[in-house]
């Protein structure tokens, strides 16, 4: 059986809730799409922000579409140290307890109180991709890469519903480390 799928590497990138894109963007604004990702439905868009830390600012983060329900900030490990904030890893959504940042857009900014998070490794699947590996949502496996500095990510959380597209999702930093890019096959070893 085929046990291979794409990898994709993150870049820092801010998720928005409406309330706070409103502040950021001006009333009742809509995102501009720039062009979609490979996840259907998430799409890059024109609009940036600059993200202020208590050590430093990093300016041009790209927000992602479509609006959420809260605000999410999603950093590297070495972003998190430039910005003198604690790099707490978790999964997308899991917020609480989280550090906060300082958010400004081009009509206002927002303090968050939490949102920032280093994503964990994840793995992005189909229901039939499931089925084909044997695998159900919230498993956690591990995986393998190719090449002259192959690596194996240990829990690698698995995301499966209907409207996923196979794919892992590692932040940059990993990535590089692993010496793999954008659409490059790894290896499922659960």
């Amino acid at each position: 059986m085929d046990n291979k799928l794409p990898i994709a590497l993150s870049n820092r990138h801010v998720h928005l809730g409406q309330e706070d894109l409103n502040i950021l963007f001006g009333e009742n604004y809509e995102l501009t799409r720039s062009k979609d990702l490979s996840q259907p439905g998430q799409y890059a868009c024109e609009e940036k922000v600059d993200l202020v830390g208590p050590r430093n600012t990093i300016k041009g983060v790209r927000v992602l579409g479509p609006v959420r329900s809260k605000t999410q900030v999603e950093i590297s490990i070495a972003d998190a140290i430039k910005l003198g904030v604690e790099p707490v890893v978790r999964n997308s959504g899991d917020i609480e307890g989280t550090p906060g940042i300082k958010i400004v857009g081009p009509k206002g900014e927002v303090e968050l109180k939490e949102g920032v998070i280093v994503a964990a490794r994840h793995i992005h699947m189909h229901t039939s991709d499931g089925e084909r590996f044997g695998i159900k949502d919230g498993d956690i496996v591990r995986v393998r890469t190719e090449g002259p500095r192959a690596v194996i990510f240990e829990n690698v959380l698995v995301r499966v519903k209907d409207d996923f597209a196979l794919e892992m999702h590692v932040d940059i930093e990993e990535g590089n480390a692993a010496g793999v890019k954008n659409g490059d096959l790894v290896e499922l070893i659960k």
